[in-house]
């Protein structure tokens, strides 16, 4: 069969999961480090970072309530789904998906973004007429109370739900790496640093994602970058960046030196069938040249043009590398027989239940939900203004 070295069971041949559940642990990392770079602003006071404070909640919300939809693709009855949120299984760490996914979407992020913009939704209910005006009645959830006490205490309300929502991202990603550290039978998933790298991981491709967001979104918007949120963002990008690859060295430095049975078999794959991914996308173009365009920016003093453009190249390059990291842990998994004396490839359809084109569209969708959440709830707030064109004096139409 082509594809296929060495003595694999028929079981083995061909691939359980495919990219629809790549797309899972990419999508809830997205969620869990965009709801981290928002709590620097709420909990820790870090003021500088505070433009992308409501992007960064509007973008996890988005992704958060497309996270499921790769997993439902993927189930051969899709409509039965909604059992696992109302009837979760304690003993199973899947199952437990329910208890996570509720607390984090209904409990954490919807009512934090309900109660930071409560006032904004009960000015914008005033103002508007017609439909737009029962959206806002619909969001507004019979409050109409907006008194300086009454938003007081939506802020301390909302800090605190902030302060609860940190562990709960860290659970939300981090039982996601569990759940194949846990798998004891394939060596490439079975280690105890699975979660935690996974979850610094999440932190990087999130913090990434909003800084990419907010560089975006403000060009097109005509409007002035605020540097030293950028600055500030991309420093802490630049640490998680940091410890997330010190992880994954450890993590590498003790498979070398454990050198079990399996090692071989896992190097020869690394070396051949996860080369272009893991080493040249996932460790050379995800992670050392972003991480070196981060360490140059830190040390030398660009114009804030330079500055914005090797940040956005740097956010690119690190979502790239976070998206190959989840690819080589879902799909080099299943390469490599469980005898260690087989190897086979994963061949990517396009226009499949559980193919490229699914794939495509279910990562669009985020950015769908995030026009309308901008346009209902539009996160612009404290901004820089733009930069005023000069006019041409008429000196400027003289020809030397």
């Amino acid at each position: 069969m082509p594809g296929v070295q060495g003595f694999m069971y028929p079981n083995e041949v061909e691939l359980q999961w495919s990219i629809l559940i790549v797309l899972y642990p990419f999508i809830t990392g997205l969620v869990a480090g965009a709801f981290i770079l928002a709590s620097l602003e709420r909990v820790f006071n870090v003021q500088a970072v505070k433009p992308t404070y409501r992007l960064a909640l509007l973008t996890a919300l988005s992704f958060m309530l497309v996270a499921p939809l790769p997993l439902q693709l993927h189930l051969g009855h899709p409509e039965r789904s909604w059992e696992m949120l109302v009837t979760p299984h304690t003993t199973s760490a899947m199952a437990m998906f329910g208890f996570v996914y509720l607390w984090y979407l209904m409990v954490v992020l919807v009512v934090e973004i309900w109660l930071d913009y409560r006032k904004d939704i009960v000015l914008a209910k005033r103002s508007k007429t017609g439909f737009v005006r029962l959206v806002y009645t619909v969001l507004a959830l019979g409050s109409d109370n907006i008194s300086e006490e009454a938003l007081r205490i939506d802020d301390k309300v909302g800090r605190f739900v902030t302060i609860i929502g940190i562990p709960s991202a860290f659970l939300l990603h981090g039982y996601v790496g569990f759940i194949f550290g846990s798998i004891k039978a394939n060596p490439w998933w079975s280690t105890p640093m699975m979660p935690i790298v996974f979850l610094f991981s999440a932190i990087v491709s999130g913090i990434a994602a909003v800084m990419l967001l907010y560089i975006i979104m403000t060009i097109w918007r005509r409007k002035q970058v605020d540097m030293a949120c950028v600055d500030t963002v991309g420093r802490y990008l630049f640490y998680a960046f940091l410890i997330d690859f010190s992880l994954e060295m450890i993590d590498l430095i003790h498979r070398i030196y454990e050198a079990d049975e399996s090692f071989r078999s896992l190097d020869f794959m690394v070396h051949t069938r996860l080369f272009l991914s893991q080493i040249v996308l996932q460790i050379i173009v995800g992670t050392l040249v972003p991480i070196a365009i981060l360490a140059v920016i830190q040390v030398t003093k660009f114009t804030a043009r330079i500055r914005t453009a090797l940040y956005s190249v740097a956010g690119v390059l690190t979502l790239i590398g976070i998206f190959a990291m989840r690819w080589n842990v879902v799909i080099g998994g299943q390469l490599f027989s469980k005898s260690f004396l087989g190897y086979t490839t994963y061949k990517l359809e396009f226009a499949t239940r559980e193919g490229l084109l699914p794939a495509i569209l279910v990562m669009l969708l985020p950015f769908v939900i995030l026009a309308v959440l901008i346009y209902l709830l539009p996160p612009w707030k404290d901004e820089k203004p733009a930069v005023p064109k000069k006019p041409l004096t008429p000196a400027a139409y003289q020809i030397n």
